[in-house]
Order: structure tokens, then C-alpha cells, then sequence
């Protein structure tokens, strides 16, 4: 019997038929997987064919939570979209934080299994457990900003709510979900099946408290995180002061800013467009999810200028390189208001400013005719990065379509793939793995595509004390950051609070609250579990070891200038190492005996 964490339903809306079914938690499923990004992948892997199309009404997503989700645990306010992503096939899980997973929670739901396809544009009202399923015909076509309010107007103004915006609707592969109009569940296309399903969004609205299995010890495991978190020099500092946009002059000092579509790694203009400026030129205020002592959030608006009066929240980090290093852009105001256009549209910034940044140089290049382009797409030009984000968003003439479905597919438009900075079709974020190497074999090696939360190395590269340049040991610690990762996104916390806490720290947290018995070593197993029925999926929708690559740019390029000149990634010094570590084949297929360890066997 579940003790505590989980409100032990999961609700099922057949969007076909407008069936409604609440079903009770599977309690083995919940001890082996935990919740929220695990659990979810077990219910996609049992109910969904890995060969299906991703936006046929046979595809399912799962909205998500995890036991620590609306308990007083540090930074417990994320959701998960878990699906087979849009833009690669791969099996997706994208994370987002804000407060609308407790909100779901306090509905007395852990979960939602959304599946088939409406006849029209609808969006569900879930109120304290009613479950409605509402017309959206009103909603569909209005940018995400203004949904979320109508949707607010029409439900509860207290409600929280899941909203796709035009881009979903348009099917675009590079559409994000947003919750509560500013947080996005931003990769792998997740919004473009959300609007398959003619799906607009989700309101919640609960008042049921979330118990814990043993709130004395919970409560001992809560203030020794605060306290930890509190000490830490990002999640207790640098967060608070400057976001995310912190790590801007961080990266780029050590050379391994992705600039110019990675033609190099290091952006000479960075200071106009970090974490000081932003914070001095921008900033509002701070901004926190549910239960979060760091509030690395953001509320900004635009001063002066050409977009003087626009507000929004944002950018983070990984956008302000997207739509500025990785574009040569250093106008901030420009970069900030591309962020805002991106959230109103529903797209992912980073994909977004990637596959501006390919249009770039496929335009420099002229491989892209100028007849394609609307306006001159130049590295450097404020004004080519916010036209080419309209054009993407709405999908205007030839090359918004192409846009729209990220820059793998537009460089191959063109004849020339491999200026695509994407792994598995996905473009890769804020860190070059020629300056980062641990963080290449992580892109290399993710299973839903190039991606930094799926293993953050660069936590120990460059924060930490572990050489970044060095080869030797990448294989161990990127399978440890991945397994962690996977574990920690189960039980409904934010990635950050790793910055200061390890394995025990979480997994106490995660025992006491639902009364499992779990250590660190445990914990850990869970998220290895996690990771390779993740793999599991993806070698059965077709993904074999030659899709564990990177960039021929980052394999065979070195770095122009700045600290990491020179450099380039030599993955093959790593990959058949981390299949090894990992207890796979040379072919990166799990052995036989790491899944009876793993309990997974039974799975093929």
C-alpha cells in the first residue's frame, strides 16, 4: 500500500470518444519506476507502438508528476510531457516548472493518459477531481499569452494551466507545451502532438493536500536540502542574483560558447548580452517555482528601443545563446524580445535559435536563394533574428514552413545536413563539446537527442573540479549524471538543486515521502532502470548505434579562437567505453544480463 508522495490515480481521456476513466497507481510500477518521467515511459512503452507516427491519434502523452511534487521539498514544482517526440521519433520527456504539477496533484491526480484525437479544438477543466472536456474553438490560433488568460476567464482565475500555441496547432516539430504562459516543456516537439490531438490545453484547479509517508524524517530531509541548497554558490547565490543567464561569461571564458551555428566557440560580445546585462538592463524581478529557494526565474520587459513597453519572463541561459551567440546577435533587446516572440508562438527557443542560426548560414553559404528569404539572413542582424522567428511561428511561405520544422530538415532542404547542429535531429544546446567533453558523449548519447538535462557534465566539467578536456573517466561520470538525472526527474524536483545536493540528499527525500526504502545506491539503480527502457524504446522505434553521433562540424572542426582553440571532440575515445560501463553491446544494445539486473528482461 502506497503510503505517501503519490495521490495513487491516474486519469485516462480517450479524446476520440470523450471517455473519462480514473485508474489506481500501479504500486510495483511506482516502486521501480518512482513517477513522472519513469513512470510515464512505462506507460508509453506498454501502450505505444515504438514504429507509430507521432502525430497519429495511435500516439499517447502522459502529463506527468512525481511523488515530491506539492510537498515542501526544495524546487518540487516540475511536470513532464512524456510521449514519442515530433521531431525525431525518439521517446520524448520534457520538464517544466512552475506550480501547475501540485495543481494537478491537488485534483487528487498523479497523472493524465491522453489519447486519440478530437474531432474539434477542445481543452480539459479538471476541478478539484471534475473533468471536463471543453470547446477551445474560441482559443485555437490565439498565441499562448492570451489563451492562458482566456482560459483563466472562462475556468478559474486561480486555475493552472498547459497551453500549445499556434505552432502546436501547425504541427510544427519544434512546438513547445507552456504552463501557466511562461514555462515551457520546450523540446522534442511535444507541442506539435499535444496539437495532433486538437488538444489546446489543460486548466487545474485542486484543493487536496499531498501527505507524506513519515513527515518527522521528510521534514529532517527538507531542512538539511534548504540548508545545503542555501550554501551553494548557483542555487544560493549566482541563480538568485542572475538566473540561468549567469552561466553566459562562464561558458564563453572558457571558450566553449557555440557561436555562428558553432562555425566557433567563443562570442567576443558576450558581456552585452549576460547575466549582468540582462540583469541591469532588463530585470524585473525574480521569479520562483513551487516551493523553490533559488528563483532563477525571470519577469522582464524591454526599456528602450525599437520593442520599448514588451514584458514577458525570460530569457534563460540556453535562449540567449540560441537567439544570440549561436545567431552572432549581441543586440540584447533584440534577443529578448525573439525569447518573448518564441513563448507567444509556443516554440523552443532553443531549437528555434538554432535553426535560425542554420538558415544563417545556409543563407551566407547561398545555398538558400534569395528569392526563399524575405529579408537578408545574416549573422549579427537583430532584425533577420526576429523576422525569421515570425516566420517560423506562423509558417509563412516556403521557408517558414522549413523553419518550422527545425534545422535538420531545413539543411537537408537545401543539400547541405551537415550544417544541422542536431543529434538525432535535435539541435544541441548551450555547450560545445570540442571545450566540453563529457558534455559530447551526453549529446551523443541521449535518448531523446542532443540535450544537456539528460546528463549535466558540465556541472563537474566546469563547476566542478573534473578536467573538461580530458577524455579518460568521461564514460563513468556521464552514465552517473544520466542515471541521477533520470531518478530526480521521476520524483518531480528541478535538475538545479543538484548543484548542491547528491544522490542521498534526493533519496531521502524521496523514501520518506513515500515510505520506500531507498539509499543512494538505490536511487541510482531506479534511474539506470529508467535510462535503458528508455533505450529499450528507441532501439524498437529503429535507432541503432550509428545515431550516437555527433556534428561532423564538432568531430572534425577545431575551435577558431579564444581558450579552446584548437580543439576538437574525439567521441570515439568515449563511446565504446560508455557502452561498456553501461553493460551493452558494441553495437550499444543492453546485454542480456544488465536488464535481468535491472528487472527489464521480461521487456523483450
Amino acid at each position: 500500500m502506497i503510503k505517501g508522495g503519490y495521490q495513487g490515480k491516474i486519469l485516462r481521456v480517450n479524446l476520440t470518444n470523450g471517455n473519462v476513466k480514473i485508474e489506481d497507481i500501479n504500486e510495483e510500477w511506482a516502486k521501480k519506476y518512482i513517477g513522472g518521467r519513469g513512470y510515464g515511459t512505462r506507460i508509453i512503452y506498454e501502450e505505444v507502438d515504438p514504429a507509430v507516427d507521432p502525430l497519429s491519434e495511435d500516439n499517447k502523452v502522459i502529463i506527468a508528476t512525481g511523488p515530491l511534487d506539492g510537498t515542501l521539498a526544495p524546487s518540487s514544482g516540475r511536470v513532464m510531457v512524456i510521449t514519442k517526440g515530433a521531431l525525431n521519433g525518439a521517446i520524448a520527456c520534457s520538464n517544466s516548472g512552475g506550480h501547475f504539477g501540485p495543481a494537478l496533484k491537488q485534483t487528487g491526480y498523479d497523472m493524465i493518459i491522453l489519447e486519440g484525437k478530437a474531432k474539434e479544438p477542445v481543452y480539459l477543466w479538471i476541478n478539484k477531481g471534475k473533468v471536463e472536456i471543453r470547446n477551445a474553438g474560441n482559443l485555437w490560433g490565439k498565441p499562448v499569452n492570451e489563451a492562458d488568460k482566456l482560459m483563466r476567464k472562462e475556468t478559474h482565475p486561480e486555475a493552472e494551466t498547459m497551453v500549445i500555441g499556434p505552432a502546436g496547432e501547425k504541427l510544427s516539430l519544434i512546438a513547445n507545451v507552456m504552463f501557466n504562459g511562461h514555462r515551457a516543456a520546450g523540446r522534442t516537439g511535444v507541442g506539435a502532438v499535444v496539437g495532433s490531438k486538437n488538444l489546446k490545453g489543460i486548466a487545474v484547479r485542486g484543493n487536496l493536500d499531498i501527505k507524506v509517508a513519515e513527515p518527522e524524517k521528510f521534514m529532517e530531509a527538507v531542512y538539511e536540502t534548504r540548508d545545503i541548497l542555501s550554501k551553494d554558490a548557483f542555487s544560493g547565490g549566482g541563480g538568485a542574483k542572475y538566473g540561468t543567464a549567469v552561466l553566459v561569461n562562464v561558458i564563453n571564458g572558457i571558450g566553449g560558447l557555440p557561436t555562428r551555428n558553432a562555425q566557433d566557440a567563443y562570442f567576443p560580445e558576450a558581456e552585452k548580452i549576460s547575466g549582468d546585462a540582462l540583469a541591469k538592463n532588463n530585470l524585473v524581478r525574480n521569479e520562483g517555482c513551487d516551493n523553490c529557494p533559488i528563483a532563477c526565474g525571470r519577469v522582464t520587459e524591454i526599456r528602450e528601443g525599437k520593442y520599448k513597453g514588451e514584458k514577458g519572463t525570460g530569457p534563460e541561459y540556453e535562449s540567449i545563446w540560441a537567439l544570440g551567440a549561436m545567431c552572432g546577435v549581441s543586440d540584447l533587446n533584440a534577443i529578448v524580445m525573439a525569447n518573448y516572440l518564441c513563448d507567444r508562438y509556443g516554440l523552443d527557443t532553443i531549437s528555434a535559435g538554432a535553426t535560425v542560426a542554420c538558415a544563417m548560414e545556409l543563407y551566407e553559404g547561398r545555398y538558400i536563394p534569395k528569392e526563399d528569404a524575405p529579408v537578408p539572413l545574416q549573422f549579427g542582424s537583430g532584425d533577420a533574428l526576429i523576422e525569421t522567428i515570425k516566420l517560423m511561428g506562423e509558417q509563412k511561405g516556403k521557408l517558414g514552413k522549413l523553419l518550422a520544422q527545425g534545422s535538420y530538415r531545413l539543411a537537408e532542404h537545401y543539400g547541405h545536413p551537415e550544417l544541422s547542429m542536431s543529434v538525432k535531429k535535435q539541435e544541441f544546446p548551450a555547450y560545445d563539446p570540442r571545450a566540453i567533453k563529457g558534455i559530447g558523449l551526453e549529446y551523443a548519447t541521449s535518448n531523446r537527442g542532443a540535450c544537456h538535462v539528460r546528463g549535466y557534465t558540465v556541472a563537474a566539467e566546469v563547476l566542478g573540479n573534473v578536467d573538461r578536456l580530458k577524455y579518460e573517466g568521461k564514460a563513468e561520470l556521464t552514465k552517473t549524471f544520466q542515471d541521477l538525472t533520470a531518478a530526480l526527474d521521476s520524483t518531480g524536483i528541478c535538475l538545479f538543486t543538484t548543484f548542491g545536493l547528491v544522490g542521498k540528499n534526493i533519496a531521502a527525500l524521496y523514501s520518506t515521502a513515500t515510505g520506500f526504502e531507498c539509499d543512494e545506491k538505490e536511487f541510482l539503480k531506479i534511474g539506470e532502470r529508467i535510462w535503458n527502457l528508455e533505450k529499450l524504446f528507441n532501439l524498437k522505434a529503429g535507432f541503432t548505434r550509428k545515431d550516437d553521433t555527433l556534428p561532423l562540424r564538432i568531430l572534425k572542426e577545431p575551435i577558431k579562437t579564444g581558450p579552446s582553440k584548437g580543439e576538437i571532440e574525439e567521441l570515439d575515445k568515449m563511446l565504446d567505453d560508455y557502452y561498456k560501463v553501461r553493460g551493452w553491446g558494441k553495437d550499444g544494445v543492453p546485454m542480456k544480463e544488465k536488464l535481468e539486473e535491472l528487472e527489464l528482461s521480461d521487456l523483450i
